[in-house]
């Protein structure tokens, strides 16, 4: 992590209490919520950490907006921190999603029902793609590092390939990618 001094470090339940609003208002984009609440409006970030903390976090397993809460959780407040941004995080969805799951069970034929899933589920791809590209403009990332990600893309959205294998392939090109960038501003 870079030089934190004059940032503020949250306290336990600011770390609940930020995740549980990014939680229950991120719905369908809770990365492009979350990058947004944590960078711009708290602080607690850089948009570089944001971006080393939410590529980790999709390569491993599990939730990516889980491993991102879960590993800032833990910079900030250690275990408990973590615990704290995860239960904040998936808390009050929770039970707003078991009342939906009732809901639906209930009316999920209903045309119109079906017309806002759809509708909901094109504006959570638009808000990844536009988080996506927020990222990619604020960071500015050299050509290296930016081939590896397009080679990323089309890997796994024009090849199909596994993720593990779009991992393991890309890894030591990413690694060396941004060994060349760092010693290309050096």
């Amino acid at each position: 992590m870079s030089d934190t001094a004059g940032r503020p470090r949250p306290t336990v339940s600011a770390l609940f209490f930020t995740y549980l609003r990014i939680g229950l208002i991120g719905f369908g984009g809770v990365n492009a919520w979350a990058r947004r609440v944590l960078v711009e409006e708290r602080g607690w970030v850089t948009e570089q950490e944001y971006a080393e903390v939410l590529g980790l976090g999709q390569v491993l397993p599990g939730p990516n907006a889980l491993n991102v809460a879960i590993q800032l959780g833990e910079r900030f407040r250690g275990g408990l921190g973590a615990l704290a941004a995860s239960v904040g995080l998936f808390g009050g969805p929770m039970l707003v999603l078991v009342g939906l799951a009732i809901l639906h069970d209930a009316y999920g034929e209903v045309p119109l029902v079906k017309a806002v899933l759809a509708g909901t589920a094109a504006a959570a791809a638009g808000m990844i793609l536009g988080t996506a590209a927020r990222i990619t403009q604020n960071l500015k990332p050299a050509w290296p590092i930016l081939a590896v990600g397009i080679a990323a893309l089309v890997a796994g959205a024009v090849l199909r390939l596994p993720l593990p294998w779009i991992v393991l392939g890309l890894a030591p090109l990413g690694i060396l990618a941004a060994w060349w960038s760092g010693r290309a501003r050096a």
